[in-house]
């Protein structure tokens, strides 16, 4: 942890912050007695290996109001809208951002979303603490985002088995060589590779590309960020690599549906 960027140190920070004022509001057994009533888990993973079966792109498209690096990127912002457009466009998942204070996210807009549409829903924030993934289930989340340089390997250990105790699928996310090595012992549900750098915020799929060879065939492998042209989404293609998350190039679409389509279906 010593390493960690300042910007994602802050938010990690905020979030311990956070779990305590939540937690004194709401305490854990409240939370996992909701997430016991939730609607059940809708089966993220089996949602891409469906569309990967098919010989179809295995899209995770986002929903999210604004980002620390770019600001507000979505004026007209209805999350049930969006979900709508981006299930009739062909997506197989959503993610939606639930972090308020860094990317105006919120649980509300999750549940918005995922009541909109039949397709799974991955809870985007930064966790940390085992309430938060109870918390996750408890409005309905259907897989969790857990990211490698933000948790020590026994929060990592501890977060994955939780998530996983409670029926949901978890997206493990790495950013560098060291990372994937860290996801490895888990082994991952799902694995994120996030083409931005978090330290600097650039971006190159030069990140995917070079850990490709390393993941086992048996990995389901997601490849974050940087997917701004079909270009792209050749390229990853052709390296076997058929599920995306992409959540910019959407949200500054008038159309974020005809844009997915436009992206991974023209």
């Amino acid at each position: 942890m010593n390493n960690t960027p300042t910007i994602l140190k802050k938010i990690i920070d905020r979030k311990w912050q956070e779990v305590k004022e939540r937690s004194a509001n709401i305490s854990i057994n409240e939370l996992a007695s909701q997430a016991k009533h939730a609607d059940a888990p809708r089966g993220f993973k089996k949602a891409l290996e469906s569309k990967i079966a098919a010989g179809d792109p295995a899209v995770i498209a986002e929903i999210k109001k604004a980002s620390p690096s770019k600001g507000v990127l979505r004026e007209h912002f209805v999350p049930a809208e969006i979900a709508k457009s981006y299930e009739a466009a062909g997506a197989a998942c959503l993610s939606v951002l639930t972090d308020a204070d860094f990317f105006l996210g919120s649980e509300d807009y999750l549940k918005q979303a995922r009541e909109a549409c039949n397709l799974p829903v991955i809870r985007k924030d930064f966790i940390v603490d085992p309430y938060q993934v109870v918390e996750a289930r408890a409005i309905e989340a259907d897989c969790v985002l857990l990211i490698v340089s933000a948790l020590s390997d026994n929060q990592m250990k501890e977060l994955n088995h939780c998530a996983l105790e409670l029926g949901m699928d978890v997206l493990v996310e790495v950013h560098d060589e060291a990372e994937f090595e860290r996801a490895m012992d888990l082994p991952p549900n799902i694995l994120g590779i996030n083409n931005r750098n978090l330290h600097t915020f650039d971006l190159t799929l030069d990140t995917t590309f070079n850990l490709i060879p390393k993941v086992p065939e048996d990995t389901l492998l997601v490849t974050e960020s940087g997917i701004f042209g079909s270009d792209d989404v050749k390229v990853m293609r052709d390296k076997n690599v058929h599920s995306f998350l992409v959540g910019e190039t959407f949200m500054r679409a008038d159309d974020p549906g005809a844009q997915l389509k436009a992206l991974f279906y023209s």
